[in-house]
């Protein structure tokens, strides 16, 4: 790895695909808040993810490697989070009004997330999935979970997921 720049940074990040989960860390703009980092235009078509953790879960038991560095397709990412306990502030105004928060079950891949999104008082959550337009949606307050590793259980105060490749509960 190339030194840092003086106006850059390392931020610890989780990547989840339908296949894969990497823990590891991204060098960003020293000036930007990594929880919403894939929103902005420096995203390239790899994240570049040094010393990162990867758990595969394509086989009958999840497999877990180590790496230097690893380039991971942009568009195969569908989650995307801070690793705890790290946290950036929310990313809306607490005072814009007709606002709320839905409670949704995520599923992507092994993963299940429960966490609440911000629709609009005069939607329902079919309408405000079909006209939302971003290619990510952020997750607020979830509890991500594994189907096969009971034992991984996390709180993350945002998250961002692709819709497109999400399915949404709602009870």
């Amino acid at each position: 790895m190339k030194p840092l720049a003086s106006d850059e940074k390392l931020a610890t990040v989780m990547a989840y695909t339908h296949h894969m989960f990497v823990r590891g860390d991204i060098v960003i703009q020293e000036n930007l808040r990594a929880s919403i980092w894939l929103r902005t235009k420096n995203v390239l078509n790899h994240l570049h993810l040094l010393k990162p953790n990867v758990l595969m879960f394509t086989g009958a038991q999840p497999k877990s490697f180590s790496y230097n560095e690893l380039f991971l397709p942009t568009k195969e990412v569908i989650a995307f989070h801070l690793a705890p306990p790290a946290e950036d502030s929310i990313d809306y105004d607490t005072s814009e009004l007709n606002r709320a928060m839905q409670f949704v079950d995520l599923m992507l891949g092994s993963f299940m997330m429960k966490g609440k999104i911000r629709i609009s008082t005069h939607s329902d959550m079919a309408t405000n999935l079909d006209v939302s337009f971003g290619t990510w949606m952020s997750v607020y307050d979830a509890d991500v979970s594994n189907m096969y590793l009971p034992q991984f259980n996390m709180h993350v105060p945002m998250l961002l997921v692709n819709p497109s490749y999400v399915s949404f509960g709602v009870g």
